[in-house]
């Protein structure tokens, strides 16, 4: 499962609205990795523990040359699963029913007030005179 299809199944926990499930994930996401910058652990019961390990400075070989390397110190996330996810994922223990979605509220649609009154027709109107050209002529003159 990807973040987007994660976001997916989450969405219908959000009336179906994608933009709050991704925020969402965005925000729980963000804080665990702004915990572990602080060098925090975070854990979460019945499902696991993140936690920042130092790894020391060693010896390594190239597998393509078999030459010795040394490999640097560095910083890693590692995630330790707790004993509940152990037991689920082994069979030992039965996965309870999925939360079901909230139901989605229902909303009453209010009667239209009464429709707007009715224009009379149109009238017909007697064709325009047309004018004559002289007198267009004259009304350009100033």
């Amino acid at each position: 499962m990807n973040k987007a299809q994660f976001i997916a199944a989450l969405a219908p926990h959000f009336n179906d609205s994608k933009k709050e499930a991704a925020h969402a994930v965005e925000i729980v996401f963000d804080t665990i990795v702004r915990r572990l910058h602080r060098g925090e652990d975070v854990m979460i019961n019945d499902f696991g523990k993140f936690k920042k390990v130092d790894r020391k400075a060693r010896m390594g070989r190239n597998p393509f040359t078999g030459e010795t390397i040394k490999i640097k110190a560095s910083k890693k996330a590692r995630f330790l699963p707790a004993k509940g996810l152990k037991d689920v994922i082994s069979g030992a223990r039965k996965l309870g029913p999925a939360p079901k979605p909230a139901p989605k509220p229902v909303v009453k649609k209010v009667a239209k007030k009464a429709a707007a009154k009715k224009k009379a027709p149109a009238k017909k109107k007697a064709p325009a005179k047309k004018k004559s050209p002289a007198k267009k002529a004259g009304a350009k003159k100033r």
